[in-house]
């Protein structure tokens, strides 16, 4: 085998980008200062255009950051693959592990600004908050190579026939209206531990040519779920909520954020039961919706905007809900819930405001189906409110399409590496 080597701050893979399917015409307004004709054509001109077929590893921690997920996947463009397993990728492992409590604060901190002066530093570790992010990129890459060592072992899978590992490292500051995106992992260090190569840095690109840098997973997407007899809503409810639009027709994929989901409600939990999160939904499913703050909260300026768009902790956060909440105690004193109440609220915030965008490409007298993935697939109270907000097609989970909704992410930085 040879070397393996990290490909991180050079190009990308063309399909590293997995965002290049979205709305390719007035959204990239400032391409032709680049020389090129359409994103596809500068992704054409990267220097990594085709792999091999076989085994590849995928990785991803989300928004949430309730651990980190790693499948094993086998690609293959062989039309006789194709015909056994009616689709080219074949899922063979899977492996999910719990973050180092240390690492996950370290991270918590660092997704928001200045959040690292409430860590109080042991001997040895860092006092900067520049300083704890690169403590950060090699804990986050040593733990990423423990992940993938205990999957290659549990699978009994020989090292030297992973071809590549992809990683798409944990964002902690998203910021597309200033133009960058910053996600922390030493991808060399995976690469040293494990003997594998690694693709990383996956969103920077995009937003080189004026994109968003998320979501990363719309033309993965389109090449494993499409169909030309409906159209396909897929829907992520990981820590942020974001679709993507698989139009029937030759119209062009739409991929974007909808607004925030399993972040608030687990953060919620969190704060007031001995949870890490909502199982099923039956503590918000106990409370009631309250109305007037759900109005208030549906008011932020990230629901109003146009896509292509996308959010993170920057925006949502326990903070900005405890603001809210302060904000609507004072203006609505007569009004009594519960911290179940709450939970409600939030979780037909996240139906709410998917679903309104999702309505947008809906038709009614067309065959249409939305198919959720995520950690919220999980979440049968939010299901339900999806459903009752989508009256007009059915609401599965990616089950039903043939991929656990909880390895779609993860299946997708597999798929990352090359032309499939």
């Amino acid at each position: 085998m040879t070397k393996p080597v990290s490909i991180d701050d050079i190009q990308n893979t063309p399909d590293t980008d997995l965002s290049l399917e979205m709305s390719l015409d007035s959204r990239l307004d400032n391409i032709d200062d680049l020389n090129y004709a359409t994103l596809t054509d500068a992704l054409e001109q990267t220097v990594f255009e085709n792999f091999d077929d076989g085994l590849y590893i995928g990785m991803m921690s989300g928004t949430s950051l309730d651990g980190m997920d790693a499948v094993l996947c086998q690609f293959s463009s062989d039309s006789s693959a194709e015909k056994d397993t009616q689709q080219p990728m074949r899922l063979l492992a899977t492996h999910s592990q719990e973050f180092p409590p240390r690492l996950r604060e370290v991270l918590l901190a660092l997704c928001q600004p200045n959040g690292v002066q409430e860590l109080i530093p042991a001997e040895g570790e860092p006092n900067s908050e520049l300083d704890w992010f690169g403590w950060a990129s090699k804990e986050y890459a040593e733990f990423a190579s423990e992940v993938v060592n205990n999957l290659l072992q549990q699978s009994n899978t020989d090292v030297e026939s992973v071809l590549a590992i992809g990683c798409h490292g944990q964002t902690v500051r998203h910021r597309p209206q200033l133009g960058f995106s910053l996600q922390l992992v030493d991808a060399n260090i995976i690469a040293e531990r494990t003997g594998i190569s690694v693709v990383s840095d996956f969103r920077r690109r995009d937003m080189a040519v004026g994109g968003q840098g998320a979501p990363l997973v719309p033309a993965f997407h389109q090449a494993l779920f499409a169909t030309p007899d409906s159209t396909r809503v897929l829907l992520n409810l990981g820590g942020i909520a974001n679709i993507t639009v698989l139009p029937a027709n030759d119209s062009p994929v739409i991929g974007y954020d909808t607004g925030p989901a399993n972040l608030l409600l687990d953060a919620w939990t969190a704060l007031h039961t001995d949870k890490d999160y909502d199982a099923g939904g039956t503590w918000a499913q106990s409370g009631q919706v309250v109305e007037p703050l759900l109005n208030q909260l549906i008011e932020h300026p990230f629901f109003a905007r146009t896509y292509p768009k996308s959010t993170g902790r920057e925006d949502f956060n326990l903070a900005w809900l405890q603001d809210e909440l302060q904000k609507f105690d004072q203006a609505s004193a007569h009004i009594r819930y519960s911290s179940a109440d709450v939970q409600a609220t939030l979780t037909e915030l996240t139906a709410m405001s998917a679903s309104m965008q999702i309505n947008m490409f809906i038709n009614a007298h067309e065959n249409s189906s939305v198919y959720v993935c995520g950690g919220g697939a999980l979440n049968d109270y939010l299901m339900t409110r999806l459903q009752a907000h989508l009256p007009h097609c059915t609401v599965e989970t990616t089950a039903s399409l043939g991929l656990n909704p909880a390895w779609v992410e993860a299946v997708a930085f597999a798929c990352s590496h090359g032309k499939h």
